[in-house]
């Protein structure tokens, strides 16, 4: 493994990165890729970028037969040892609107989809005495109104980190997670248009005065991922502009 800044990595240490279809996925995608792993996309939808190093195993990540057989054969056939679970679902609604069925399908492709991948990987990691893995929550795992099912996921997402710090650390594999804050994408603009009073209203509940992009996220990502990060375990890092000190915004 080549640590030296610049220098490229050993190609067979793939990195699986889940939703890189588009947004953070895809930023995070990239910037393995820029470093010379092979990176495989777990999800319905195919990347929109192409790279003869990125790869796509077609998945619904909320079938858990499915994801527990596509993790099983990737594993067989890549040494990853790196994994980002950024997948995610939102069903937004108050408590009143709620339903059992929200809490099954957000909690499926937020956790238990996480926790089928890293049983899948985990084991070349441990044998590998090396692995990193980084996963995506959200500022509004602090609470946000309208996101009780989306938010109670995202703050689930950090007690499994942090469990599964503590459980892998003994073998030199780091466990971290990121929430991002309020980041532009396509939906994001759908919701808030580019000069808009709600796009307006987010952007002042941030301290840096403007919304995050895919980038941000992946840089933060990319420094996890490093194989010099290996003191870093059980974080928990906003990438938010400021929101979580304000308690506005969210992702």
């Amino acid at each position: 493994m080549t640590q030296a800044g610049g220098d490229r990595i050993a190609a067979e240490e793939a990195a699986v990165v889940t939703g890189a279809s588009a947004g953070i996925g895809e930023a995070i995608a990239r910037v393995m890729l820029d470093r010379g792993h092979p990176v495989i996309a777990l999800q319905r939808r195919a990347p929109a970028i192409r790279h003869p190093h990125l790869s796509h195993v077609e998945v619904d990540l909320a079938d858990v037969e499915a994801t527990r057989e596509a993790a099983a054969q990737v594993a067989s056939r890549h040494a990853v040892r790196y994994l980002v679970n950024n997948a995610g679902a939102n069903r937004p609604d108050r408590v009143e609107q709620a339903t059992a069925e929200d809490v099954a399908h957000v909690m499926g492709i937020t956790i238990t989809a996480a926790m089928l991948l890293v049983q899948a990987f985990l084991p070349g990691m441990r044998e590998a005495r090396y692995g990193r893995i980084v996963n995506i929550a959200s500022r509004a795992l602090l609470g946000k109104t309208g996101r009780l099912v989306y938010s109670s996921a995202k703050a689930g997402l950090v007690g499994f980190t942090r469990t599964l710090a503590i459980e892998a650390g003994v073998d030199g594999i780091t466990v971290n997670v990121i929430a991002p804050g309020p980041v532009g994408s396509a939906l994001f603009d759908r919701g808030h248009p580019p000069g808009s009073a709600q796009r307006q209203q987010v952007i002042d509940g941030i301290l840096l005065g403007r919304v995050g992009t895919p980038e941000d996220v992946a840089h933060a990502a990319g420094f996890l991922l490093d194989p010099r990060s290996g003191f870093i375990t059980g974080q928990l890092l906003f990438v938010c502009g400021g929101t979580s000190v304000t308690g506005t915004g969210g992702q």
